[in-house]
């Protein structure tokens, strides 16, 4: 069984018009494991989303998936290193002109895939995926926030990534519509074992992503120490960066038990 870490990034710093956005940034994330990447705006957080999806290079540093760096790969055989990746975003970016159909076919057809009926079947089992498939046929016009954030799922989930990315997925809804998005969050990582990076301000939604597993008997979140689990449960950890360094990086138990000013006041 190979120890080399799934994603890891190495001493990585990055500067914008002269202000440090990274500062010599390090971290691991195991397959199969889930990373809540904490911190105040301006922190950091997305940075770290587009350094490792190839968007942009660090100044310094590694960003290795499987060992493999990706800080000289060129743009051309970024490609496919992406598409072991989904990435969902903040306010879903859908593409308003296309239909829901269209949007999470989108991926595909960018992949080479000619079959329309191939195409569909994948739409529609990614759609069942996060309960939507009734809006096949709507615009994005017609949708409401928290079901363009499922589509959003839908559309990055539908070439069966490894690796999940979320930039604030729960940022702007209500919090039953984030309930639901937390549950889709736990349903990819615990039935699909996907690897997730979770970019978060919402200090609960990491916390019950943490302490709840999805329950295919349920169909709905249960405390993992009431879980009848066949395997392991999956592992978490928390990583809150400050002004651009990693100030704390541990376990949720690690996290709340830190006796330390900022912290207590940033989990308050």
């Amino acid at each position: 069984m190979s120890t080399t870490p799934f994603i890891e990034l190495r001493e990585v710093s990055l500067a914008f018009d002269e202000k440090q956005v990274l500062s010599k940034v390090s971290f691991i994330v195991d397959r199969g494991e889930t990373l809540f990447l904490l911190g105040v705006t301006g922190a950091g957080k997305s940075v770290l989303l587009k350094l490792i999806l190839g968007l942009i290079k660090p100044e310094s540093g590694q960003v290795l998936i499987e060992g493999r760096d990706l800080v000289p790969v060129p743009e051309e055989q970024l490609d496919q290193v992406r598409r072991r990746m989904g990435i969902v975003f903040q306010e879903g970016a859908l593409f308003d002109s296309l239909s829901v159909y269209e949007n999470v076919a989108y991926r595909l057809r960018e992949e080479g895939i000619a079959r329309e009926e191939e195409i569909e079947r994948r739409v529609r089992d990614v759609l069942g995926f996060v309960e939507m498939e009734q809006a096949i046929d709507k615009m994005p016009s017609e949708l409401s926030g928290g079901m363009r954030r499922r589509i959003s799922i839908a559309r990055a989930i539908v070439s069966e990534p490894e690796i999940m990315l979320y930039d604030s997925p729960t940022a702007g809804l209500d919090p039953v519509t984030s309930q639901t998005i937390d549950l889709l969050i736990a349903k990819l990582r615990d039935v699909q074992r996907v690897t997730s990076l979770v970019v978060t301000q919402r200090i609960q939604d990491a916390f019950v992503l943490a302490n709840y597993v999805f329950s295919d008997r349920d169909q709905d979140l249960v405390p993992v120490h009431s879980a009848n689990l066949a395997r392991p449960a999956p592992r978490t950890r928390f990583l809150v960066l400050r002004n651009g360094a990693v100030y704390f990086q541990g376990s949720q138990t690690g996290l709340a038990g830190v006796d330390d000013p900022y912290l207590v006041k940033f989990l308050a």
